[in-house]
Parts: C-alpha cells; sequence; structure tokens
C-alpha cells in the first residue's frame, strides 16, 4: 500500500480522500486538483496507469483508484480500509457533531423546562440560546450541565425575600461565591433577574445592585439609603410604622435597601402623588416650612441609587403617580433620563417652559459641561444651551416647598 499510496505527490489525494470520509460521504466521482505538477501528474500517472487528461487542472477518478487498490492486491477491502491503515482512523465529524449537539441540547434542557413552566423567562432564554452565552461561559457540555443545575436552582427561588446575595448562592448553589460578579453563573442569573425585574439593560456595579435587588437578593444592603418625607407607610410592617410615625411628626425618614426589601414599607396608593427631588435640601425646607402638612416625598440625593429605585418603583407598582424634579444642569438632565428608563414618571417644573421662567428670575450660575438631550421635553436641552445657565433646585425652593403643601 505504501508502495501504492505513499507518493509523497499523492498526498492532496490521500488527504480529500479522508476530508470525505470524515464527512460520512461516499468514494464516489471524481476530485480535482488545480494547477497541479508536472510530479502529481506522474504519480497519477504511475498509480492508475495511465495518463490523466491534458490540462492545468489535475482530475482523479475515485472509483478508479478504488478499483486499482483492490486488484492490486495491496487491499482487497478497497480505497477506504487503506487510507485507515495508512493514515490511522478517520473520526466521523458529522456523528461526533451530532453527539456533541445532543450533548449540549442535554445538558440546557432544565433551563429549558423552567423557561417553559416561567414564560417570563421565554425571551432570555431564547437570547442565552442563540447568542450561545452558556456555551462559552462553560466550554463544554459537562460543564454546562453543572452550571445549568446551580442556575436552575438561582432561578427557582426568584424573587427572594430580602436574601444578602453570598447567603442567597450559598442556599441554592451550596457555594457563598457562586453568584459573584466573575463566576458565570451570577452573568447568567443577573441576566434572568433583570428579565423577571423587567429593567433595561446596563452595566456597572451600580446597575448590578439594582437588578438583584428588584428580584429580593440584597449587596450592600445598608449602605444603599434613600431619603423621604411625608411617605405613608403599609401598618402592617414596622418600617410602615415607623414612616407613618415620622409622617406625623414631620420629620424626613431614610430608609436602607434592607428595610425596603425585607419589610416593604408602601402601602397600596392609588391617586397618591409623590413628588421626586433631587436635592436634600428640598425635603430640609419643606420640612422646616410644611412638617406633617408635606405631601409624600422623595430625594434621590444625585444619581438615584439602588434604593432609591426600588422605593420609586415599588411606589410606582403600588398605583402612586409619580413627578420628578432635579437642577435645571445637564446631571439634572441626565438623573432625569435615568428615571424614565428605570420608572413610569413626568416631570414637576422640569421642562423649557420653567427653565426660562427660571432664568428670568434667578442669575444662577454658568452652564458648562456636555449638552444632553431630555427625553421628556425635547425643547429643555436647546433652551438651557441658549440660556447658557443652570438653576440648581435651592434657587426654585420657594416654588417646589408650595407644590408640596397638602393644607
Amino acid at each position: 500500500m505504501r508502495r501504492l499510496l505513499g507518493d509523497e505527490q499523492l498526498g492532496w489525494l490521500i488527504a480529500r480522500v479522508r476530508r470525505r470520509l470524515s464527512r460520512g460521504e461516499p468514494l464516489t466521482g471524481v476530485v480535482t486538483l488545480g494547477d497541479a505538477t508536472e510530479a502529481e501528474r506522474a504519480a497519477v500517472r504511475r498509480l492508475l496507469g495511465r495518463p490523466p487528461r491534458p490540462g492545468a487542472s489535475l482530475t482523479v477518478s475515485l472509483p478508479a483508484v478504488d478499483e486499482v487498490v483492490r486488484h492490486s492486491g495491496a487491499c482487497p477491502d478497497g480505497l477506504a480500509a487503506a487510507i485507515v491503515a495508512l493514515t490511522g482512523p478517520v473520526v466521523d465529524t458529522v456523528a461526533t457533531n451530532v453527539a456533541v449537539e445532543s450533548a449540549w441540547e442535554n445538558a440546557l434542557a432544565p433551563l429549558a423546562e423552567t423557561a417553559a413552566e416561567r414564560t417570563v423567562l421565554a425571551p432570555w432564554y431564547e437570547r442565552v440560546r442563540n447568542t450561545g452565552l452558556i456555551r462559552r461561559l462553560a466550554g463544554t457540555p459537562e460543564a454546562a450541565a453543572a452550571l445549568v443545575i446551580d442556575l436552575v436552582a438561582v432561578l427557582r427561588r426568584l424573587p427572594a425575600p430580602g436574601r444578602p446575595l453570598g447567603a442567597f448562592a450559598a442556599e441554592t448553589t451550596g457555594d457563598a461565591h457562586a453568584l459573584d460578579d466573575d463566576r458565570p453563573l451570577a452573568t447568567l442569573g443577573l441576566g434572568a433577574a433583570r428579565e423577571l425585574a423587567a429593567l433595561p439593560d446596563g452595566q456597572g456595579a451600580q446597575w448590578r445592585r439594582e437588578v438583584w435587588a428588584a428580584v429580593g437578593v440584597l449587596r450592600d444592603d445598608l449602605s444603599t439609603t434613600v431619603l423621604t418625607l411625608g411617605l405613608p407607610g403599609d401598618p402592617g410592617s414596622p418600617t410602615g410604622r415607623a414612616l407613618n410615625a415620622l409622617r406625623d411628626a414631620g420629620q424626613p425618614a431614610v430608609l436602607t435597601l434592607r428595610q425596603l426589601v425585607r419589610d416593604a414599607p408602601a402601602a397600596h396608593a392609588t391617586g397618591l402623588v409623590v413628588s421626586i427631588c433631587e436635592n436634600p435640601v428640598v425635603v430640609s425646607q419643606a420640612a422646616d416650612h410644611l412638617g406633617p402638612a408635606c405631601a409624600p416625598l422623595v430625594c434621590t440625593s444625585g444619581q438615584p441609587s439602588v434604593a432609591a429605585l426600588h422605593l420609586l418603583r415599588m411606589l410606582a407598582g403600588a398605583g402612586t403617580t409619580l413627578r420628578f424634579h432635579c437642577d435645571f444642569d445637564w446631571g439634572g438632565v441626565r438623573i432625569g433620563n435615568v428615571l424614565l428608563d428605570r420608572i413610569p414618571v413626568a416631570p414637576w417644573r422640569f421642562d423649557a417652559v420653567h427653565y426660562r421662567a427660571a432664568v428670568g428670575r434667578h442669575p444662577g450660575r454658568p452652564l458648562t459641561g456636555t449638552q444632553i438631550a431630555a427625553r421628556w421635553d425635547t425643547g429643555l436641552a436647546p433652551a438651557m444651551a441658549r440660556g447658557g445657565v443652570r438653576v440648581e433646585e435651592e434657587l426654585l425652593l420657594d416654588d417646589l416647598v408650595r407644590d408640596l403643601s397638602v393644607s
């Protein structure tokens, strides 16, 4: 066989036959080599006992080679057996691929069943499946099977009743660090949690805290807080009763994320209007001048914290109407856009008309930074750019506090 097929100039032919065998294709028809050399043409002539057809390309009939191999006595079982004997076993890539795909399907099956049971997860599952995210994170079907088992365990416990992230991970997977940011399970679990909470896509530590908190899993549950005033609470919860006591006293209340998730204080409040401000000075001024007569007020203290967003989402779900005001600067516009992304909210004295009125009454300071479009009022950003003045809430306290009076 080596004398018959081992010529170096037949290497291309041997490679073509192996490729066909690996694909499960029959050794019929012809194979062609473009721009064949004279040495390659001579090797085919010696193999078949006749010169190949003239031309730049070299065409060889595979049945003719098979006949030579059989009748020469080199390999009575034919060309396929000869190739295996000369070059080693041929892996059937088609069968191998089918087996691998079957293994991946089996690995993903528990997750597919979970998504079918909880239809809210179906769009997320389709994205994970179509993008091959689990394949990239796991690498092999075996690793994916273990990852999916943990993922399903996590999903079956969401939403959680306000559990710390490490404790929740330990309870569901046996590994307190399974949901750490650098772990594959955290990537998948976070995506599913975002789908369950109907939150927009995002990135960064703040966004991850917000997503987990939205499904009752807490990170930094005591360090993230929100300032409120006059907010009614659910008398059935300790935090709600504390809110009611502080409202009756006309005093602000600071709520932690832990309280909001584990001891939800918001009462059903259909028809109630809750105002949102950016600066704590608005809360202080309202408490000084209105006390118990202040309508419900929530302060973001700059960019809204996870606690603030969680509280506002909770209020919106309870039937509350939310309205927001921020500084008339590009940071304030950015905060307004964040609120619009996260919750159903409307502007409160925070549009082009009120900006022009504010500039006419207050000198303000020069407006600096990069212009940002306000998605709730297309005229606000151009008006601010033309005015060139920033107007903080501190200059508008009289108007804001007057709006908050319930008397």
